[in-house]
C-alpha cells in the first residue's frame, strides 16, 4: 500500500504545558478514500522518531494500519530525532528519566485517542515500540481501548526505574490486551534475572502473553542504523511476523470478549 505521512500538535498538560507532535503514516487504498483501517502507536527509542522508527512506522502501515508515532520529549526539546552519537546517548537517557510516567501516559492517551478520532480508524488499536518505547508500549497496553501490544527488549519494566512513578510491574494484572514480549538473551539492559521477572509477573497477573527470547540477540538488533554491529535482520523479520500475526488477529478480526477460561486441555499427543 502507498502511505501517506502527515502530523497533529496536539496540547499536553501532564508535566508541564507542552505541545506534542504525533508524525502519521496513513496507507491508501487507490479509488477507496474512505477506507478504514486499525490503528497502531509506534513509541520511539531514547532517540525519538528516528529514520529507523519511521522506517519501522511505514512498514507497519504499508500493511493497512494506521501508525501514529509520538514525541517523547516534547516538555524539553522539539520534535526532531536526538543523533545516534554521544551527546544524543546522553541526553536520552536523561529525558528518559527526567520525564514523570504519568506524563508518559499522557502521551500514550493522546496519541490513542488521536487514532480514534480519525473517520478512517475502525477503532481497534495496537501499540509497539523498541527499547524505552518496549516498556512505553507495554504501558500503553494498560489502557483498556488497546487490544494489542508487541514490545521489542523493553527496559526498565524489571527495575521500576523509567521515572518518577513507574509502577508497570504492579499493574501488570490491568493489561486485558494480548502481549508478545521479545527480548535478545544478550541484552545486558534487560538481564536474565530481569527477564525472569517481567515473565513470571505477567504469569502471576494472568495476563495473555507470548514470549520469545532470541539465542544470539543483543540489545537494539532490529535498528537497521548505527546498532554497533548489533542489527539482525533476519530475526528482525521473524519478529515483525509476529507483529503482524498478533495485529491481524487482534485488530483485524472482531473477537468479541476474551473468555478467561478457554476449557480443559487434554492431555494427548
Amino acid at each position: 500500500m502507498l502511505i501517506k505521512e502527515t502530523h497533529q500538535d496536539v496540547p499536553a498538560t501532564a508535566d508541564g504545558k507542552s505541545s506534542m507532535r504525533i508524525f502519521l503514516f496513513h496507507p491508501t487504498i487507490t479509488n477507496y478514500p474512505h477506507a478504514r483501517f486499525p490503528g497502531v502507536v509506534v513509541f520511539s527509542e531514547i532517540y525519538q522518531v528516528t529514520g529507523p522508527v519511521a522506517r519501522f512506522a511505514r512498514q507497519i502501515a504499508s500493511q493497512g494500519y494506521i501508525v501514529a508515532a509520538p514525541s517523547s520529549y516534547h516538555e524539553f526539546v522539539g520534535p526532531e530525532p536526538l543523533a545516534y552519537d554521544g551527546p544524543g546517548t546522553d541526553l536520552g537517557n536523561e529525558l528518559k528519566v527526567k520525564k514523570k510516567v504519568a506524563a508518559y501516559d499522557e502521551d500514550a492517551s493522546l496519541a490513542v485517542s488521536a487514532l480514534l478520532d480519525l473517520p478512517t480508524c475502525n477503532g481497534r488499536i495496537g501499540a509497539t515500540g523498541m527499547c524505552l518505547g518496549g516498556h512505553l508500549a507495554y504501558r500503553c497496553a494498560l489502557d483498556s481501548r488497546v487490544n494489542a501490544a508487541v514490545c521489542y527488549f523493553a527496559t526498565d519494566i524489571h527495575s521500576s526505574t523509567l521515572g518518577e512513578g513507574d509502577d508497570s510491574l504492579k499493574r501488570a494484572g490491568d493489561i486485558k490486551g494480548e502481549l508478545v514480549m521479545i527480548f535478545g538473551k544478550k541484552d545486558n539492559h534487560v538481564p536474565p534475572q530481569g527477564r525472569d521477572l517481567i515473565r513470571q509477573t505477567l504469569h502471576d497477573a494472568n495476563v495473555c502473553f507470548n514470549w520469545y527470547e532470541v539465542a544470539w540477540a543483543q540489545h537494539a538488533f532490529i535498528r537497521d542504523e548505527s546498532s554497533k554491529g548489533r542489527y539482525d535482520p533476519a530475526i528482525s523479520k521473524i519478529c515483525f511476523e509476529m507483529l503482524l500475526e498478533l495485529f491481524n488477529r487482534a485488530l483485524r478480526s472482531d473477537l468479541g470478549p476474551r473468555v478467561a477460561d478457554a476449557g480443559k486441555i487434554e492431555n494427548i499427543c
